[in-house]
């Protein structure tokens, strides 16, 4: 195998600083409102070499919510490894968003003005954590714990519950601290929603 060249480490580092400061930026300031300018001034680098990693903000985007939604992802499913229960899985999504969640919201809130290629890899994403969701979902339905309903919905009506508080944090948690302060609101009002009462 080829080592590779000190030329080619730089470049990989420098893509590797446009993402993360990218990913600081639209967390900060929003994703449509962050010009390429800014995080070129923000990474310490000329507007060019933003340029050269990404040819289009619209890719830039992509490669951001690919990199930091692909960890959401990896963390819900690192940390629904060790799950019982629908619970657990539920409190394990907000721990993966809660470590991303400046960013996330942003995705939240701006997700139908985003770029289609964007969104798409969005979409992925989502279906990744609802592929964890859909297995305990199932099981959970046929032991009676939970009522028998259509599991797109369970799984829409839980991400729509979430979004809404993020999307609504100047109402919720004006300290930017959503799912901290909620989580447990949040899950405790879900599962009341779905669980199989006992007469």
């Amino acid at each position: 195998m080829l080592k590779k060249t000190i030329r080619q480490l730089q470049k990989e580092e420098t893509r590797a600083k446009i993402l993360e400061i990218s990913y600081e930026e639209f967390g900060k300031h929003g994703i449509l409102s962050t010009r390429m300018s800014d995080i070129a001034a923000a990474a310490d680098v000329s507007h060019g070499t933003v340029f050269a990693h990404f040819e289009t903000q619209e890719s830039l985007i992509a490669a951001v919510i690919e990199q930091y939604g692909g960890k959401i992802a990896l963390r819900t499913h690192e940390l629904s490894n060790n799950c019982a229960d629908i619970r657990d899985i539920l409190a394990a999504h907000l721990n993966s968003i809660m470590e991303f969640e400046p960013f996330y919201k942003r995705l939240v809130m701006e997700m139908s003005f985003l770029p289609p290629t964007a969104q798409a890899v969005f979409i992925s994403i989502q279906s990744a954590v609802s592929f964890h969701l859909s297995i305990a979902f199932e099981k959970e339905i046929a032991t009676g714990t939970i009522i028998d309903t259509p599991i797109y919905l369970l799984f829409n009506t839980w991400i729509g519950l979430v979004n809404y508080y993020l999307a609504n944090e100047n109402l919720f948690a004006p300290e930017g601290h959503v799912i901290r302060r909620y989580g447990d609101v949040l899950i405790n009002h879900y599962m009341r929603l779905i669980t199989v009462i006992k007469t």
